[in-house]
């Protein structure tokens, strides 16, 4: 794991002016990669690129980077693992294409795998996460590319005389070149999803890359094309044309040995390896693998929080027990967990309001203390339908399909008029006043599905934390991501739904939540249900081995019964959060209530004052729950405030 920065400047550059570049773009991602730096730059072509390493796998300095291919014509820095790097070896030396090796490192073999067949049949045959730049001397371009589901990023953009990449924003604001003014709406994205995705950024002029994704500087030009080694849509095209007809304990079997071999390849390190636990399916069956492999206890960590409705450590503490890991748990304060919060805008380059952000720096912090690569269970929820939205319209989408339209906005507008705050009030009468939650809320998103003239509009709806960023925003243009994308018009809503939170929630929100926490304190992440074979058997089986019955992944429930007691499993879902609600009311009201005032938000000029306002007072009353849309604000407004 590791940063990469790089400038490609055709007009030509002095030297040493080159080189100053990039050591003061590797230093201020120093954090991605303690263990060494590098830079390489050929002057008078005016290409420079630049390295900072976390070692993982070959440790020597026979892994250093910027890596130059045995030829002289490549030259490579590299982000991230290539899993199978042994086996594309193994076929580099059964057609004589292996160089003679320097090391074990699995740049080295990536490296020799491009001068063998080139860049993107290179990619093709990879199992594993990355971002990469290549430059060939012989042609003289300049290459980027990223990992299949966008587990790790690369930002990119250009000035008037000057390409800029890597794998931080903060690495590119300390070029000379950097401008760096704010796209406006950019911040549509930050308002209606918690995060900007791909390939939009806060900054003008600058993208990320897509996941797949190849970008190609040609010849003397500072102008980009794009390609791609591998796509979602192709994926589930190739699942829908090879689909499954077995039992459901087939199935279990099948998707076990998969799953078992892609931890057994992510378990590969040269430093010590562990993995989060949180107690729920995804983590216990990534846990449960790695255990079955190991010859001793596995390491694995969870935090708590002393609130009730946030703690998922008794769970994750039974869980263990039952494995025979070596559990580390931490409770975590209220007051450490907010300390973290001014901590988010450098940590994150881009305004981003996903508040798990905060438990996940932490529990990355806590296991820094004991492994430096620790095993994940994200992905999950997408590939195998984990998410309430999915099987709670499992239920309801069927009865709602056979309802006249008068008779659907009728009850939409009945559900709506009833207005969240009696929604959340009825909840606390029903059940003898249990926290509300966000009940009202989702009512009213329920509202907006039976309404929605089409089922991609209500999805739209229930995964946006605004429904229209206009109302509050000033002087941008309203942008939606277009979810038109041919594959959907051959897959089912539930599936349509788990495809777009794969292109699109799945690298903008929760893999950079944790890249960029795990990173901020030198860990690196692994991530097995991302392994493509996984994720391509995902898209082989039928729906009702995912969703049903009001549950979702019901493949990998099957597969952790098989190795931890069901009555530990079978529990409500308390979610990896916390009480920011409560918290913005209580110790964060100063804080808040400074970033929110009005003659601040009039200052920076970015939204309505009034309307801040407004929601803010609702908040504050108790009455309503708003922090769902206050906190992409204040995200925005600290980010503002502390570049």
């Amino acid at each position: 794991m590791c940063g990469i920065v790089g400038v490609f400047s055709p007009a030509g550059v002095h030297r040493e002016q080159m080189l100053a570049n990039l050591r003061a773009m590797t230093d201020a991602i120093v954090h991605r990669g303690p263990d060494d730096d590098g830079q390489w730059c050929d002057a008078e072509l005016g290409i420079g690129l630049g390295m900072r390493r976390l070692a993982i796998v070959d440790l020597s300095p026979a892994g250093h980077q910027p890596m130059v291919s045995a030829s002289g014509r490549y030259t490579l820095v590299f982000n991230g693992e290539i899993y199978n790097h042994k086996a594309i070896r193994a076929i580099l030396e059964a057609q004589g294409d292996a160089p003679v090796w320097r090391g074990h490192s699995d740049t080295e073999v990536l490296l020799a795998a491009i001068a063998a067949f080139g860049l993107k049949k290179a990619l093709e045959q990879t199992n594993g996460m990355f971002a990469l730049a290549l430059w060939d001397a012989q042609e003289r371009t300049l290459e980027l590319a990223i990992d299949r589901f966008g587990e790790k990023p690369l930002y990119y953009g250009r000035t008037k005389q000057h390409f800029l990449f890597g794998s931080e924003l903060k690495a590119l604001r300390v070029h000379p070149a950097w401008t760096g003014a704010i796209d406006r709406d950019a911040i549509n994205f930050l308002l209606r999803h918690v995060y900007i995705p791909a390939p939009y950024c806060i900054y003008q002029d600058f993208k990320k890359l897509e996941p797949g994704q190849i970008v190609r500087l040609r010849p003397g030009q500072l102008d980009y094309e794009y390609d791609h080694y591998w796509s979602s849509a192709d994926m589930v095209s190739r699942g829908l044309a090879s689909s499954l007809h077995i039992s459901e304990d087939e199935a279990v079997n099948a998707f076990e040995s998969l799953l078992s071999d892609s931890v057994g390849l992510r378990m590969e390190a040269d430093v010590p390896l562990g993995a989060f636990l949180s107690g729920g399916f995804d983590s216990t069956a990534i846990v449960a693998m790695m255990q079955k492999q190991s010859a001793r206890p596995v390491r694995t960590f969870t935090i708590g929080f002393q609130v009730h409705g946030y703690d998922e450590a008794p769970f994750a503490r039974e869980v263990a027990r039952h494995l025979g890991t070596d559990h580390t748990e931490l409770y975590v304060t209220a007051r450490e967990a907010m300390d973290v919060i001014p901590r988010l805008p450098t940590l994150y380059d881009e305004p981003f309001a996903d508040s798990s952000q905060i438990p996940t720096f932490l529990v990355s912090q806590m296991a820094k203390q004991h492994v430096t690569v620790a095993l994940s269970g994200d992905g999950g929820d997408e590939l195998f339908g984990g998410y309430q939205r999915y099987f709670i319209s499992e239920r309801i989408l069927p009865k709602i399909a056979k309802w006249p339209h008068g008779i659907r906005k009728l009850s939409a507008n009945a559900i709506q008029s009833v207005g969240a705050q009696k929604w959340d009030a009825l909840y606390r009468l029903l059940t003898l006043g249990r926290r509300p939650g966000l009940v009202g809320d989702r009512a009213l998103k329920l509202a907006n599905l039976i309404r929605a003239s089409t089922l991609i509009g209500g999805y739209r709806s229930l995964i946006s934390a605004w429904d229209s960023p206009g109302d509050v925003l000033i002087r941008s243009t309203e942008s939606i991501l277009p979810f038109n994308d041919p594959v959907l018009s051959r897959i089912g809503f539930i599936e349509q739904m788990m495809y777009l939170d794969t292109i699109t929630y799945l690298p903008g929100d929760i893999l950079t939540k944790v890249d960029r926490a795990s990173m901020a304190v030198s860990l690196e992440t692994r991530v097995p249900f991302l392994d493509p074979r996984v994720a391509e058997f995902a898209w082989r089986l039928p729906l009702s081995m995912k969703v049903g019955e009001g549950l979702g992944k019901r493949v990998i429930r099957k597969l952790v019964y098989r190795h931890v007691p069901q009555q530990l499993m079978d529990r409500p879902k308390a979610g990896f959060g916390i009480p920011i609600e409560d918290w913005l009311r209580g110790p964060l009201r100063d804080w808040a209530e400074a970033l929110l005032a009005p003659d601040h938000i009039k200052a920076s000029g970015y939204f309505d004052p009034h309307l801040v306002s407004q929601l803010w007072n609702q908040h504050l009353s108790g009455k309503m729950n708003r922090h769902v849309r206050l906190w992409p604000i204040l995200m925005f407004e600290a980010w503002l405030q502390a570049r």
